[in-house]
């Protein structure tokens, strides 16, 4: 896009309200372009009917409707789908579209690459490389709702919804994709608001999740600016262990966590915190992980999501068995914890949970930064170039 034209998928409703105003439009133009570009997935102005010609012209010679380019698309046996986008400077990152029975759920990225360095995700072993402005967060929903409708050959949601396979269009939207969304925390609530905003795709905030690795004080100003549905990055119930398994823990230690979360439900949509735990073999998923994670549990009001591990060659590690997983899911069960276990999605073509952007160099150099700091309890393997 040519510099000093507007890209109006990241402008905020005021912001292109007060744009159009400053081109001599009256604010109500500024509601129906909002219209065509976010609910309708109008890409071309010529296609605006309802806006008058001349503002058209303006438009044209002015702005864009640019989404970041896509470069692959991927679609699994189990009908996942996978899209990876150009966001420039060799960078890319990954969105992927579950359909399930009853919604259809859309993983987006925040930032091309990530800095929580977590060893069971491999996008951590991409390093970081930067954040995603607000139009490159919401294009990614922008260019999957066009391919969908495309894919439909139907109207776009709103427009005769109850007819429509609720699998096929996107439902929710989860911020789980590459990089950590509170620490992009302007570009990505920018982002939330257009996603809730009834001139735009006006989701529900029940139906928007932000997962994060406990950034504590960003949790804290998400309660307040724009509170959606919260799941945190868990993965261990102790310190000591969660200090290895995600780094941030470091900073921002288990006792500080949990009270955020707790106060994040003050605001919440939803009256629980999902808690994410990828099951990793011998590692953390021992009966004294349960016992422990038991605790955890009551401190929060929460449900347990368990992610059997997604095994890619950089991590040296290894996903618990199906009968591990259940015994431990029972265990939990037993003591009154709501427990769920993720089923699998879209690993044929490397869109299930933490193998985005996987066959990427060491640019974080973990594992050496792991023995010079006398880490090994969890083995990590030679990168591959």
């Amino acid at each position: 896009m040519d510099a000093g034209r507007v890209n109006l998928l990241g402008l905020q409703p005021r912001d292109l309200t007060a744009q159009v105003e400053q081109w001599g439009g009256k604010p109500f133009r500024a509601k129906q372009l909002l219209r065509w570009v976010h609910q309708r997935g109008v890409g071309e102005f010529s296609a605006m009917s309802d806006l008058a010609k001349d503002f058209r012209q303006q438009l044209d010679a002015r702005c864009d409707i640019a989404a970041p380019c896509v470069v692959t698309e991927q679609r699994s046996s189990d009908g996942t789908r996978k899209w990876l986008f150009d966001v420039g400077n060799n960078n890319a990152v990954e969105t992927v579209f579950i359909p399930e029975d009853d919604r259809g759920t859309l993983c987006i990225s925040s930032q091309a690459g990530c800095t929580v360095a977590c060893p069971f995700c491999s996008t951590g072993y991409q390093g970081f490389n930067r954040n995603l402005s607000t139009a490159e967060i919401i294009g990614q929903l922008w260019h999957v709702r066009r391919v969908l409708d495309a894919d439909r050959g139907t109207a776009r949601l709103g427009e005769g919804a109850a007819e429509i396979d609720p699998t096929r269009v996107v439902s929710n939207v989860v911020m789980m994709g590459m990089g950590e969304p509170l620490l992009n925390y302007d570009q990505v609530v920018g982002a939330l608001r257009l996603m809730l905003d009834d001139n735009a795709y006006g989701l529900s905030r029940r139906r928007v999740t932000v997962s994060t690795s406990g950034v504590v004080p960003m949790m804290d100003r998400l309660s307040q600016d724009c509170p959606v549905a919260l799941a945190v990055s868990l993965h261990a119930p102790n310190d000591a262990l969660r200090d290895r398994l995600v780094p941030l823990n470091k900073k921002y230690p288990l006792a500080e966590l949990l009270d955020a979360c707790n106060r994040y439900l003050e605001f919440a949509p939803r009256d629980f915190v999902t808690f994410e735990y990828v099951m990793l073999d011998g590692v953390n998923d021992t009966d004294d992980n349960a016992r422990e994670l038991i605790r955890v549990a009551r401190q929060v009001k929460c449900k347990l999501n368990l992610i059997p591990f997604n095994p890619f060659p950089q991590s040296g590690l290894k996903r618990s068995s199906a009968a591990r997983v259940k015994a431990f899911a029972q265990r939990l069960m037993d003591a009154g914890v709501i427990v769920t276990v993720r089923k699998t999605r879209g690993d044929d073509i490397d869109a299930a949970c933490g193998q985005l952007a996987g066959d990427v160099k060491d640019r974080t150099r973990l594992k050496e930064r792991r023995v010079r700091q006398g880490d090994i309890a969890i083995p990590i393997v030679e990168m591959r170039a």
